[in-house]
């Protein structure tokens, strides 16, 4: 028997610098690597390379995309060995695009390496370097350390309204290693949020 279905596949695009590493992500996320501004995806995610910056064309890709309010959320690659981190480029970020909110932080190992994640609205964090993933609550000396970046975020965050990403006025600024998985569920979160999304 045909399926009736009417779900409707989500169109992504995805714009960066070819230091980023647009095409490995277009593969993680479903999506499409662009060079010129698509009008009719139904969001748009921008990368970020912490040691390359960000170029004209990406920025004049941001820029163009300000007409129609299209969803975006910019993902920053945290990778091992980088010697800019996740703030420096959420920093550009803000400087070159809108005003970026930074729903997670970053967490390193021992060693400096990207493992993990921390949310600043309810603490939780998820350490990626174990298999499967742990997902627990930060202890008080790290929510004494994040502090300040909470507060930040609640303040820009008592402005918004549920929905706010979907509806194309909140930026998330997400960190993501795709070495070992880092942040690719906390993108696909925010993804499922958009209408007719799988």
């Amino acid at each position: 028997m045909p399926s009736t279905s009417t779900e409707r596949v989500i169109h992504t695009s995805i714009y960066g610098h070819v230091s980023a590493t647009p095409e490995l992500f277009a593969t993680l996320f479903e999506a499409h690597h662009e060079r010129v501004v698509n009008h009719n995806a139904d969001v748009a995610i921008f990368l970020i390379n912490p040691a390359a910056g960000i170029d004209n064309e990406t920025i004049e890709n941001w820029r163009n995309l300000d007409e129609v309010q299209m969803p975006r959320m910019v993902v920053i690659t945290v990778m091992d060995g980088m010697e800019l981190d996740f703030d420096d480029a959420v920093m550009v970020a803000n400087r070159v695009f809108d005003s970026v909110v930074t729903p997670y932080l970053v967490l390193h190992g021992e060693n400096g390496t990207p493992i993990g994640t921390i949310s600043l609205d309810n603490f939780e964090t998820i350490d990626y370097s174990t298999d499967p993933k742990t997902i627990a609550h930060a202890d008080a000396e790290l929510e004494e350390l994040v502090a300040e970046f909470r507060e930040e975020y609640l303040e820009k965050m008592v402005e918004m309204e549920e929905g706010a990403f979907a509806a194309g006025i909140l930026f998330p600024a997400i960190p993501v290693n795709p070495v070992n998985g880092l942040g690719i569920d906390i993108v696909q979160k925010y993804l499922s949020e958009l209408p007719g999304s799988r």
